[in-house]
């Protein structure tokens, strides 16, 4: 029984289509809700596929540390990174490259939010009125939600987030944060500026409920980055196919998607100041 049942695994193993091994995969960090983002990068996989030529397949994670994983182990040999976890990903795969971000990414924000019960006004800015409050940030990965926020933080107060507020939390994604601090469940909190600026769009945010207090300089964010060796596995040329597809995305239903006007040219010299600053609050290894 048991020979019989090897030979027809090894059978329908035979038997299988081998396009699998020759499928591009690509995820994203997951800074929204899934249903969300697999709606928005269905789509995505669906134009490369058109414009590429060959299968192409996306992969939810679950999030910003198993994105950068699964690029490592190439499991997927793209991905729509933050700054930071575009980084962290280039680091662990040799000759990786960021190909492209959006228009608004080289001029990035994060906005600051607090609840209506801390008595904060909108555009007040950072003060020592925030000092004891609650706080979260997004995810512990997270560019926009937690990097550039804890570093304008520490040179603001001269101390760490903890030292500062009462409770400091991570929410997981940018939506969540607006969410907890609407409802007060957090009184101050740190996310993207385009995810404010979409929840705010489909009425998930009560805006007399939270508000923007501060919004950060600009620093550049997320970007599309591909392996180092795609070119070995698809042909010579493939990474620079990948690039042109990207920048001639120009569908405004898929680029609504992200949100973004369009994609520029990126390049790892981008984000050089999120290298740095990664260094310096130890989130790089």
């Amino acid at each position: 029984m048991f020979k019989r049942l090897t030979t027809l695994a090894l059978s329908v193993l035979l038997a299988a289509p081998l396009a699998s091994a020759d499928t591009f995969v690509f995820t994203a960090i997951p800074d929204e809700d899934e249903t969300r983002l697999q709606e928005r990068f269905q789509k995505v996989a669906d134009y490369l596929a058109e414009e590429l030529e060959v299968e192409v397949r996306f992969v939810p994670v679950k999030s910003y540390a198993a994105a950068v994983t699964a690029f490592r182990n190439d499991q997927v040999q793209l991905a729509w990174f933050g700054g930071l976890s575009g980084v962290q990903a280039r680091d662990r795969v040799p000759d990786s490259q960021a190909l492209a971000q959006g228009v608004e990414d080289a001029k990035f924000v994060t906005y600051f939010i607090a609840h209506e019960s801390t008595g904060l006004q909108a555009g007040e800015g950072l003060s020592e009125a925030m000092r004891g409050m609650t706080f979260t940030f997004g995810s512990k990965g997270s560019t926009s939600g937690r990097l550039m926020p804890e570093h304008y933080l520490r040179e603001h107060f001269g101390e760490p987030p903890e030292a500062v507020f009462s409770r400091v939390g991570f929410s997981g994604n940018h939506s969540r944060t607006a969410s907890l601090v609407a409802s007060g469940s957090y009184q101050l909190g740190a996310l993207n500026y385009a995810v404010w600026e979409n929840e705010i769009a489909a009425g998930n945010i009560d805006t007399d409920q939270v508000n923007v207090v501060w919004e950060t300089p600009q620093y550049p964010d997320y970007q599309w980055t591909i392996r180092g060796d795609v070119d070995e596995r698809f042909g010579e040329g493939f990474t620079e196919r990948v690039r042109e597809a990207l920048l001639g995305m120009d569908d405004p239903e898929l680029l609504e998607s992200f949100p973004r006007e369009g994609f520029i040219p990126a390049s790892n010299d981008d984000y050089t100041i999120i290298r740095e600053i990664g260094q310096e609050l130890g989130l790089l290894d």
